[in-house]
């Protein structure tokens, strides 16, 4: 069928063989497809749907159109698992989830992207590491996954190709926020990688994606549906992104954020209660413990032993970093020149109470630090951000501030104090959070 038959159909509302969803999206990784031919195609989508047998043609035509990774010849004693999160502010899940994981027996080809708009990229934060590699060669990936039993890297040009250049095409052309695109674009990437299981954290708040809860949870029921009768087995949790998940924001700062974490040292935080439901969904689905209870006994047992630490940490070295980064991080990760609290505009020891969060404005501020890109050829400073950020229902007075700025200059940081003031509502009534597990799916095949 020529592509504008295809372009057709979709467009008076007709359903799309398979079979032609995969010659058309082959034809653009293979460049024979114009980008307006594309526009026209996801604009289509856009206004008329698809239907479930679409989005999974759809989806595998994307994970097909490059190489889709095989781990049958290494002899893996575990499930090969992954992990995805749609984003946010402080959402340093993956540095944790990855190597506790695999310190479970679990192997996780984790392929990561980088900031975007307000939200923050987990590449830019490990290369707040001085020497790591994010794109090793094909085999050495394969080599640090066998022997560490993670690896988190950036996608390489041969994976799902096609994604590239119809994501290029949905951001100029108002096409992002169609749930069949981008159910398509996540997890053609994803289920390029080889897996078992894939478990998704799909986010609702201030700071999320999706512009509504209602709109994350079409997302989270799509990808767990359509992912699993693409072949994968896979959980959408749907988790609370209304303030920053983590107390920091930035890149270096989260780095030692996560370290405190593999340390143990942060047991019961937000982030850790996140990441621990999506460990223990990993878990399961990997088949490596029969239930709930199970899980949460191997993962304690991984974290305090020191295991799920001594993963990182070597993961790191092999990926080029420091090889007792653990040890002596403070000696490897950028210090902003300018660290400060930041206070409430209020007069007197007058205590208030954070009531809500602009989530979304405090990632912003971050990217405006330059912890973030306005460009996407823009450099990351990786030493800015905030630390120690209050949370909704937490007290702020004279003595306790909403939290540290990191900055590379006093107008930088005073500019950033202004920024996170004014996305801060305050009030005298007590306030609590949302619930931060809202919603779990479980894909249908």
């Amino acid at each position: 069928m020529l592509p504008q038959e295809l372009i057709r159909l979709k467009r008076d509302n007709q359903p799309l063989p398979a079979a032609e969803i995969k010659a058309f999206v082959q034809s653009i990784a293979d460049d024979r497809i114009s980008d307006a031919q594309i526009g026209a195609f996801t604009m289509a989508v856009f206004l008329n749907g698809m239907s479930r047998e679409e989005v999974v043609a759809l989806t595998t035509a994307t994970r097909d159109s490059g190489h889709v990774m095989q781990w049958d010849s290494l002899n893996l004693p575990g499930p090969i698992v992954d992990k995805h999160s749609t984003g946010g502010v402080g959402d340093l899940v993956s540095l944790v989830l990855g190597p506790w994981v695999a310190a479970c027996g679990a192997f996780v080809p984790m392929i990561s992207g980088r900031g975007l708009g307000h939200t923050g990229g987990t590449l830019d934060k490990l290369e707040s590491i001085p020497g790591y590699d994010p794109y090793p060669e094909p085999d050495r990936f394969r080599d640090v996954v066998k022997t560490t039993g993670v690896a988190i890297i950036g996608q390489t040009g041969n994976l799902a190709p096609a994604d590239k250049r119809i994501y290029g095409v949905r951001d100029v052309t108002a096409t992002v926020e169609s749930i069949p695109l981008i159910t398509a674009s996540i997890l053609g990437k994803k289920l390029a990688s080889g897996l078992d299981a894939l478990v998704m954290d799909v986010k609702v708040g201030s700071g999320a994606f999706m512009p509504t809860p209602e709109k994350s949870r079409e997302l989270a029921k799509s990808i767990a549906n359509v992912a699993t009768q693409a072949g994968t087995p896979t959980t959408a949790l749907l988790t609370d992104m209304s303030q920053p998940l983590a107390p920091c924001a930035g890149n270096a700062v989260e780095i030692v954020e996560t370290l405190a974490l593999l340390r143990g040292e942060r047991s019961n935080s937000r982030v850790m209660q996140v990441t621990r439901e999506l460990a223990v969904e990993m878990l399961m689905a990997g088949k490596l413990v029969a239930n709930r209870e199970e899980a949460l006994t191997k993962l304690e047992k991984a974290l305090t032993s020191g295991a799920a630490a001594e993963v990182f940490a070597r993961m790191v070295s092999e990926l080029g970093g420091p090889a007792d980064f653990m040890e002596r991080s403070d000696h490897y990760l950028a210090t902003a020149p300018v660290i400060q609290p930041v206070y409430a505009e209020q007069t007197g020891d007058v205590r208030k109470i954070v009531q809500r969060i602009d989530t979304r404005a405090v990632g912003m501020s971050v990217v405006e630090l330059g912890g973030g890109r306005l460009r996407n050829d823009a450099s990351v400073d990786h030493s800015v951000g905030f630390s120690d950020i209050v949370e909704i229902g937490e007290h702020v007075d004279s003595q306790r501030p909403i939290a540290m700025v990191h900055a590379k200059s006093e107008d930088a940081a005073a500019l950033a104090a202004a920024q996170l003031r004014a996305a801060f509502t305050l009030g005298d009534a007590p306030a609590t959070a949302d619930t931060l597990l809202q919603d779990t799916f479980r894909g249908e095949a």
